[in-house]
């Protein structure tokens, strides 16, 4: 655990940021080689995608954090705009996001579905890279590790995990997530040129990552909110997993049109 990474000028440089920077960095490469490799986006629309959902995705994880633990933010309110130290709930950034590239989309006059299929493999590389940074910053932390103590971490004491779980030995969850990501981010780039029908990439990311975070759920050991032992990012993972197994059903079979996307 190293929140922060080092000091320039007396002012730190915390790793969540710079996770979170190269996570940024990492989605826009992804665009850009696979706009290269398959000839149908320009670098430009790479940047450009890559700054919509960039501050959609920070904006809407952090309106969800702020309002799952309003109890704490209502006494700081000076706290919420503290990105820097963590304190992002994915789905809500997925969420504005996708409303962000539906409107990223239009304004282009891209088809919706071919515009998702090309987003979604560097989504799932900057996510990755980010999962890094809550390890590193001690955030979204694992419960204890007691069944199998050498796959643990023990964080330092003055952490937040640290003062929950004192010497104990927690599961890397993060870090599994983040493993997880970035086979699926394998698995997204495999598929996208051989896809058949607009729409099948993202629908397979709906398939593969709402499956990952159920199960992480449960390696979960910062406080979790829920109903019948199921929480909520376990009942949206349920939801989106939903949405994958429809798209895949209702997407028309007809052939992928590349066009629309030339030197878009």
């Amino acid at each position: 655990m190293h929140p922060v990474l080092f000091m320039v000028m007396g002012f730190p440089v915390r790793a969540y940021g710079v996770m979170a920077a190269l996570g940024f960095l990492a989605a826009v490469g992804t665009w850009i080689w696979l706009g290269k490799k398959e000839g149908e986006f320009a670098a430009e629309t790479a940047t450009d995608l890559g700054v919509w959902l960039m501050l959609s995705g920070i904006l809407g994880s952090r309106i969800a954090y702020v309002i799952a633990n309003w109890g704490y933010y209502r006494t700081v309110p000076g706290e919420i705009v503290r990105i820097d130290r963590g304190g992002l709930i994915f789905y809500g950034g997925l969420i504005l996001a996708s409303l962000a590239l539906v409107a990223f989309a239009r304004r282009r006059r891209i088809p919706l579905w071919k515009m998702a299929d090309y987003a979604i493999p560097g989504l799932a590389a900057g996510h990755a890279l980010g999962r890094v940074g809550c390890f590193l910053n001690g955030c979204c932390y694992g419960r204890a590790a007691t069944a199998h103590p050498a796959w643990g971490v023990v964080y330092p004491a003055c952490s937040e995990p640290g003062q929950a779980f004192a010497g104990v030995p927690l599961y890397p969850v993060q870090l599994l997530e983040a493993a997880g990501l970035l086979a699926i981010w394998s698995v997204l780039l495999w598929v996208y040129p051989r896809r058949k029908r607009e729409g099948e990439v993202f629908a397979l990311y709906l398939l593969l990552y709402p499956p990952l975070r159920f199960a992480l759920e449960y390696l979960r050991g910062d406080p979790r909110q829920g109903a019948w032992n199921v929480d909520a990012a376990q009942w949206i993972s349920i939801g989106l997993w939903a949405c994958g197994w429809a798209l895949i059903a209702l997407l028309p079979r007809g052939k992928k049109d590349v066009s629309a996307a030339r030197g878009a």
